[in-house]
């Protein structure tokens, strides 16, 4: 059995260019989802899934999502002054939630791809497998996504990537794997095709931004050539493993997928995410 990744990786480097403009002032990753930042659901979900550390990818002008994780003592102390008592004792209680997991950060200065996100980390988790996932993906979960793609990885060792079903007309919008079933929601992928054409796609099984990885993809993507841009891209580091006959995973995630790439996906995610919220549904449902 392979070890437990409990290391996650957090790339969140990227421009945010659909959120534009406000995005250049404020980070897409602190955009609310209900009461909450959408990078902390990953961050959260990275915790539940047996993460000691949590690796920040972050471009320069993101230093605010750092902050986002530190306390306020200036803030703090006007609260208690103000006897805020139930204001102060939820910041009391965030605080020491994220004090429980150590958390890095390193720096993208450049967007040259995903890829090149996760190889920045390098330094920090060395041969260690890594759990990855991007803060445009948010699965609302009994299991949290990770635990689920980590479960597999301990029994095969080997890359595992989290899976969802789109429908047919909807494929030329993702990565989309072909796929060989081999168990219960476990799949063995023998194919990926960036935004295939819907009259051929190689079936409907989307890849999620999630990711379990061992050392040998790590060594894989230290290898890879810049494509398009420069950049490093992980599907084409999937397909050169796959090429070269290497054993990649896939798994069909259980649980509710909010897709958070641009403004429109957003904001159905919220309201999707209020539904389901017993603080928030009933008073959107009377809205």
């Amino acid at each position: 059995m392979a070890s437990k990744p409990t290391i996650a990786v957090l790339p969140l480097a990227g421009l945010g260019t659909r959120f534009l403009p406000l995005s250049k002032v404020m980070p897409k990753e602190l955009w609310p989802l209900l009461n909450h930042p959408m990078v902390e659901y990953i961050a959260e979900e990275a915790m539940a899934s047996g993460a000691k550390k949590i690796i920040l990818v972050l471009s320069p002008d993101k230093k605010a999502i750092i902050d986002y994780f530190r306390p306020i003592p200036a803030v703090m102390k006007i609260l208690k002054e103000r006897e805020k008592t139930s204001i102060l004792q939820e910041l009391n209680h965030y605080d020491k939630k994220w004090q429980q997991i150590k958390i890095d950060v390193v720096w993208q200065k450049k967007p040259l791809g995903d890829g090149h996100a996760v190889l920045q980390a390098k330094p920090l988790f060395g041969k260690s497998p890594i759990m990855v996932s991007f803060g445009d993906d948010i699965i609302i979960s009994k299991t949290p996504a990770l635990a689920q793609l980590t479960r597999v990885f301990q029994k095969f060792g080997q890359p595992v990537l989290a899976l969802k079903r789109v429908p047919k007309e909807k494929v030329s919008s993702y990565g989309i794997v072909g796929v060989k079933k081999i168990g219960q929601r476990l799949y063995r992928i023998t194919k990926i095709v960036e935004k295939p054409n819907i009259d051929s796609p190689p079936s409907c099984f989307a890849v999620v931004g999630k990711y379990v990885l061992n050392n040998e993809f790590i060594e894989y993507l230290n290898q890879a050539k810049p494509v398009f841009r420069k950049e490093i891209i992980l599907a084409k580091t999937f397909e050169k493993m796959l090429e070269d006959g290497k054993i990649i995973y896939g798994y069909d995630i259980d649980g509710d997928w909010l897709e958070c790439g641009n403004v429109f996906d957003w904001l159905k995610s919220n309201l999707l995410l209020a539904k389901k919220n017993p603080n928030f549904k009933k008073i959107f449902k009377n809205f």
